[in-house]
């Protein structure tokens, strides 16, 4: 029988090396963030309701209900979110996956990180046309620290937290704009087999095992140049936001790693105390950025 009721949370997540290659079979570290978050209580109802309304609840709703459990129709939705939307964190998905979790409480259906992340993301690209990528909705199913390999059918493997050195996470909330608009040109040239936009994936790749093997080494100081490489990887394959580009020198000119956390907006810092990453989140907030220190 199902439950009467249920909340679930799902995490923004800041990527600290290797994106975007989960496009392109690559790999990629990434962090949820516990500050961050999207939520949803779900209930018994005689028809479907969400509330607020919104196209990808709905969805997400629908999808549950046509695989898993046909009750989900007869749900009542109630959600929000914290997560700044349209700047990297992971906004769309974390809801998702919230909304997911909520349903699978409260009709009693067993679904593990894996299979939910690809349920997922098979809403989003499927039903709702939106161009996006396994990372995100691994990393909030997941939780935490994971290393995320997408070769080969994906090997997935979460991490210590307490490995990490002192991170800050800024974003512009007035610079927000659509992941897929970010990254379809270099869709694009994947598809076409662009050598040099092949190239910096299998490079992308190769910075977030050299993150993972940083960590697991206790090396700082490497982590914060996988941070810093990725970053440039980027730079070389895509025209990038003035604004966003900001953030990264701005924190690299305080001594930090840092890093695009997705697709553009929010910043990762990599930092090497605790004094260090209030400098850091100092001069990010100079300039109209939110921050959240880890």
């Amino acid at each position: 029988m199902a439950e009467a009721a249920a909340h679930a949370t799902a995490h923004a997540r800041a990527a600290l090396a290797g994106n975007p290659s989960d496009v392109f079979g690559g790999a990629v570290l990434a962090v949820t963030l516990d500050g961050l978050f999207a939520e949803a209580f779900a209930r018994r109802a005689q028809t479907l309701v969400v509330e607020p309304a919104s196209e990808l609840v709905e969805a997400t709703v629908r999808r549950f209900s046509s695989e898993l459990d046909a009750a989900g129709l007869a749900t009542a939705v109630r959600w929000r979110t914290l997560v700044p939307r349209g700047v990297g964190l992971g906004g769309s998905s974390a809801i998702v996956i919230a909304v997911l979790r909520a349903l699978c409480a409260l009709h009693r259906t067993a679904l593990a990180p894996t299979p939910m992340a690809e349920l997922a993301l098979a809403i989003e690209t499927e039903d709702l046309g939106i161009a996006a990528g396994l990372q995100d909705r691994v990393a909030q199913a997941y939780g935490g620290l994971v290393f995320m390999d997408f070769g080969d059918g994906g090997a997935y493997e979460q991490l210590a937290s307490a490995l990490l050195p002192p991170l800050v996470v800024a974003w512009r909330a007035d610079a927000a704009q659509d992941s897929g608009d970010v990254h379809a040109s270099l869709r694009t040239r994947l598809k076409t087999g662009d050598a040099t936009a092949v190239a910096g994936m299998t490079e992308l790749a190769q910075l977030a095992r050299a993150a993972r093997a940083a960590l697991i080494a206790g090396d700082h100081e490497r982590l914060a140049r996988a941070a810093d490489e990725s970053f440039d990887v980027r730079r070389r394959l895509v025209a990038l936001d003035p604004r966003h580009v900001e953030l990264v020198e701005r924190a690299r000119a305080r001594g930090a790693g840092a890093n695009y956390t997705g697709s553009g907006g929010a910043v990762v810092a990599v930092c090497f105390d605790q004094a260090h990453a209030g400098e850091v989140a100092q001069a990010l907030a100079e300039l109209g950025c939110g921050t959240l220190a880890l």
